[in-house]
């Protein structure tokens, strides 16, 4: 039997960062992924394959458009672009079409033809949007910094107040009380008060929503004031999918010396006086290692695979009592015969490179967030499409083309007795009834879909009641509150036992983050040497 230095629970972004990190170190490491294919929520499949589509079509079944990843250095650090992976910019990042009449609100990575786009849609806002990156630029660069640390109090504090005399002061003279009303505020008060247009208000209301948080929490005004770090980072997708991205993760591991391993669901870990000693597998298999770094959920993670036994009554509460919330959002990943042909912009050449932000207005939002919270599907949901085979055609290389349209506030747990395996299709069409609302050619226009429901999410990637961000963003479970403050460093009470999923510090999205500093706790604590991040 063989026996592992590190042990990863789940091949997600960020265990597979961690594995990467320790396996670079010199580390001997092993990663079980309970399904049949790596890379968690950051994967591409290719389906429906058919006479006409022979190469079928490459479709991302979770994540898909990365963001913050690109803002930590650890592609680079890593150097995954030797493993296969290149990206694709998406430019415009995202786009709005207006939803009842003429015209597109493009949101580029360079900030001046972002103001010349909105200058046609909504000049009373152009001098708004400058002043706007440019106060939540200031803030995010210590708050970037904050995010690839581990949490603590000090931490925080300390980049922020560095961010007042590094680059000139965070806020300046004057804006001191003003600034942190905003930081304290909700999103949606934050947009309001900075954008005087409906659209601009409708446009980056729903692409902070993708956060998590509904608009009208506190403590969430920088949901949307990370829209200031598009502009310097940009998003992009990753030739072939965003699966990718965990492809070139494998094998760098792999070239390493390490294993990554599929179809190797965890039963359990074992642990003996207080010490992890391994992991049994689903079909009895037993791996042992030294240290285990579990990327599952911290509910799955503590209360499944640790057990109740091994924990004291106070985690024990604190674990099970962590907000989940009910459900996110679903999508479908369609494909089709052509792209959508916005009414409000025929024949744009820039509108599919990036996001399609399809969501009338803060009411329209407001009204399907009224609808979650009687437990009950939007009657509109408010979307957000992207066609990735418009920049990239490896992922639909006969000709036609892919469309997923992500829709928000589905709850998990319906009311009246509804069932999400009865009502899937229906709630699928009502999201492509929108995409055909602002461009009527996409009807008829479907070969086939692959719907992702919340409890479809959940049964896929092990996400539970579908939270694609694993727990609630919410500022009470954020930084050293995040999943735990007793967990909150990526290690946890029972010996050698790590944690490095989205349900740690940062967070969710593809971030990497959480796994990045899971590695570095690892390897200080086990004194190996730190061959990474130490500009950081």
């Amino acid at each position: 039997m063989k026996k592992y230095d590190a042990l990863i629970i789940g091949s997600g972004h960020n265990g597979l960062i961690t594995a990467c990190y320790l396996a670079k170190a010199g580390m001997s490491v092993c990663v079980l992924e309970r399904r049949d294919t790596i890379g968690g929520a950051v994967c591409t499949e290719t389906m429906f394959k058919s006479e006409q589509n022979p190469h079928g079509f490459r479709m991302d079944v979770g994540s898909s458009v990365h963001i913050m990843i690109h803002q930590t250095g650890i592609i680079e650090e890593l150097g995954l672009t030797n493993y296969g992976l290149e990206y694709i910019e998406m430019d415009p990042i995202m786009s709005y079409p207006v939803p009842d009449g003429k015209g597109v609100i493009h949101f580029y990575k360079d900030l001046e033809r972002t103001l010349d786009s909105i200058r046609k849609v909504a000049p009373e806002d152009v001098e708004n949007y400058r002043e706007f990156v440019e106060f939540w630029g200031r803030i995010n660069k210590g708050v970037l910094k904050a995010f690839m640390v581990p949490p603590s109090g000090k931490n925080i504090v300390s980049e922020l107040m560095k961010g007042q005399f590094r680059d000139g002061s965070m806020f300046k003279k004057g804006e001191q009380i003003d600034g942190l009303q905003k930081i304290l505020g909700s999103y949606g008060s934050v947009v309001k008060n900075a954008f005087d247009n409906p659209h601009m208000q409708a446009a980056l209301t729903w692409f902070a929503a993708q956060s998590g948080p509904l608009p009208d929490q506190s403590a969430t005004g920088d949901f949307v004031g990370w829209q200031s770090m598009l502009h310097q980072s940009g998003a992009k997708h990753p030739k072939g999918g965003s699966g990718m991205l965990t492809q070139a993760m494998k094998k760098l591991i792999e070239e390493n010396g390490g294993e990554v391993i599929a179809d190797h669901p965890v039963e359990s870990i074992e642990i003996e006086d207080g010490k992890v000693r391994g992991v049994i597998t689903e079909d009895g298999s037993y791996f042992e290692a030294d240290l285990i770094v579990s990327n599952a959920h911290v509910q799955t993670t503590m209360m499944k695979l640790v057990g109740r036994e091994h924990l004291d009554d106070s985690l024990l509460t604190k674990v099970k009592n962590i907000q989940v919330g009910n459900g996110f959002g679903m999508v479908i990943r369609c494909a089709v015969e052509e792209l959508p042909d916005y009414t409000a912009c025929p024949g744009d050449p820039h509108v599919h490179n990036g996001m399609q932000l399809l969501a009338p207005s803060v009411d329209y939002m407001n009204r399907a967030i009224g609808d979650y919270h009687k437990k009950l599907p939007p009657e509109e949901p408010a979307v957000l499409a992207m066609t990735f085979s418009k920049i990239d055609p490896e992922v639909a290389k006969d000709g036609n083309h892919t469309l997923f349209a992500w829709a928000q506030w589905h709850p998990y747990e319906l009311a009246n007795g509804l069932h999400w395996d009865d009502i899937r299709e229906r709630e699928a069409d009502k999201i492509y009834g929108v995409v055909e609302n602002y461009a009527p050619n996409m009807k008829g226009k479907l070969i086939d879909r692959y719907i992702q429901s919340p409890l479809d999410i959940e049964r896929k990637h092990g996400l539970l009641r579908g939270n694609v961000m694993h727990v609630e963003m919410n500022f009470d479970q954020m930084f050293m509150f995040r999943p735990t403050p007793e967990l909150s460093q990526y290690e946890t009470p029972i010996k050698n036992l790590y944690l490095s999923s989205a349900s740690c510090h940062p967070g969710g999205g593809v971030f990497g983050a959480a796994g990045y500093n899971a590695a570095q706790i690892i390897l200080k604590k086990h004194k190996r040497k730190k061959l990474f991040g130490a500009g950081r």
